[in-house]
């Protein structure tokens, strides 16, 4: 950690009333757009450059507590909607999951399908909708302001999505609280359950969002999708849930494809996010040519 850095992070914390005279050691911990620390027995995020341009905090710290509340994520220490800057309690001898260690650990998959399941039916209520298509929006006209290249055939496979959003139409579910984000290590696994951290982009939504979502960020293969399934099911999956599932993963790379692109519009140091980008992409077109989507599709246009 840079003395910059840590120089941030201690002026920060004289804002923190439960941290204004803590002087012990820091440990930085991680993240893609944000800076996270361990500060004693709390965990401290300060917001990355530019995430205001597609974050609302206030939502944020809403869905941060209401999950907290739910039992799925952390206490909530301090929340500054302003500034971005949050402090959570620190989950002693957890262990921060990776797309390696879900695939090690198929009771890792089937406790993050329990805890989607208390988060989906807590009754929690987020106060964003996440609604996919409009996001896409969103996210091209803040690139449409920055000099960064869309994937070739971009709009085309956005154009052809149109059939999903029909179908999904056709299909429409009741939207529960959904975390929307579920990147690997946002899931701290203690051995025994699963917290979620991390609500920057949650919001009332399909629930089958979140496992589809999250079978794509951890590579899982056919026996642990089935595996979350029947875990957060509580037994074999409803067929529309289960293409519901599928299609959002093809769904989600759509989606990430554009948010990579902002960070590498932002000059975000943390990844290769043109690398990143291009890949979701590729991910996505490869997903929505298999039999298993075509399937899934189908499954939505005739129920």
């Amino acid at each position: 950690m840079s003395n910059e850095t840590e120089a941030r992070l201690r002026a920060s914390l004289r804002g923190i009333p439960a941290l204004a005279d803590y002087s012990g050691p820091v440990e930085r911990l991680g993240g893609l757009t944000n800076l996270v620390f361990r500060v004693g027995d709390a965990c401290v995020r300060l917001p990355g450059a530019g995430t205001e341009e597609y974050i609302n905090r206030t939502h944020e710290a809403e869905a941060a507590g209401a999950a907290a509340e739910a039992g799925v994520s952390p206490e909530i220490i301090h929340a500054d909607p302003d500034t971005g800057i949050m402090a959570t309690r620190f989950i002693e001898g957890a262990r921060t999951m990776t797309p390696e260690g879900f695939l090690a650990d198929i009771g890792a998959v089937r406790r993050a399908g329990e805890a989607f399941r208390q988060l989906h039916t807590s009754g929690a209520r987020f106060p964003f909708t996440f609604e996919l298509f409009a996001m896409i929006d969103d996210y091209l006209k803040i690139l449409s302001t920055k000099d960064v290249a869309l994937p070739e055939g971009y709009h085309d496979v956005v154009s052809e999505a149109q059939t999903v959003r029909e179908a999904l139409a056709r299909n429409p579910v009741n939207l529960v609280a959904c975390h929307c984000d579920p990147l690997c290590e946002n899931f701290l696994d203690t051995g025994d359950r699963i917290f979620i951290v991390d609500w920057e982009y949650s919001g009332m939504n399909d629930p089958m969002w979140d496992l589809g979502d999250l079978s794509v960020e951890a590579g899982v293969d056919g026996e642990q999708d089935q595996a979350l399934m029947q875990a957060y099911c509580g037994g074999e999956p409803e067929a529309s849930d289960q293409a519901r599932m599928v299609i959002y993963k093809a769904m989600c790379d759509l989606l990430w494809t554009l948010w990579g692109l902002i960070q590498l519009a932002n000059g975000n140091p943390a990844d290769d996010f043109r690398a990143y980008a291009d890949g979701r992409f590729a991910r996505c077109r490869s997903l929505m040519a298999t039999a298993q989507f075509s399937d899934s599709l189908k499954t939505l246009q005739t129920a």
